[in-house]
């Protein structure tokens, strides 16, 4: 999966630049005991997920370098396109969580790995 694609989307949309890095990739489900609030399903920026949901969560590093809330994310092991909606604890670094549901079997199964994402910074956001 290269990152040097450029996202095309009908106008008045703006273009992207996509960008890759490396990351450790886990996964992460909406219960209780994996999450720091009340109601599991209601993540950092206020986003319900829903089981399905093309999502994932990112240490507060990557938020520096782009990517913020709903950004567009490929994964290089998965076909879809995700979306930035949750951050994870301080504590981590250089790491995405990526969303699996309710799905425990699912995310164990994933484990932990370390992987390419490519991410789309609009053009005009960029400082030259």
């Amino acid at each position: 999966m290269g990152c040097s694609q450029k996202e095309k989307p009908a106008e008045p949309f703006p273009k992207y630049n996509w960008y890759g890095h490396e990351v450790t990739a886990s996964a992460y489900n909406s219960v209780f005991w994996q999450t720091d609030s009340i109601n599991p399903s209601v993540a950092a920026w206020g986003d319900t997920l829903k089981p399905g949901m093309k999502s994932i969560a990112v240490s507060r590093d990557l938020i520096k370098m782009g990517l913020i809330h709903n950004t567009m994310v490929r994964i290089d092991t998965f076909p879809d396109t995700f979306y930035v909606k949750d951050k994870m604890h301080w504590r981590w670094s250089n790491r995405i969580d990526i969303y699996m549901g309710k799905d425990l079997k699912k995310a164990r199964e994933w484990g932990k790995k370390r992987l390419i994402i490519c991410y789309a910074v609009p053009i005009d956001t960029i400082k030259q």
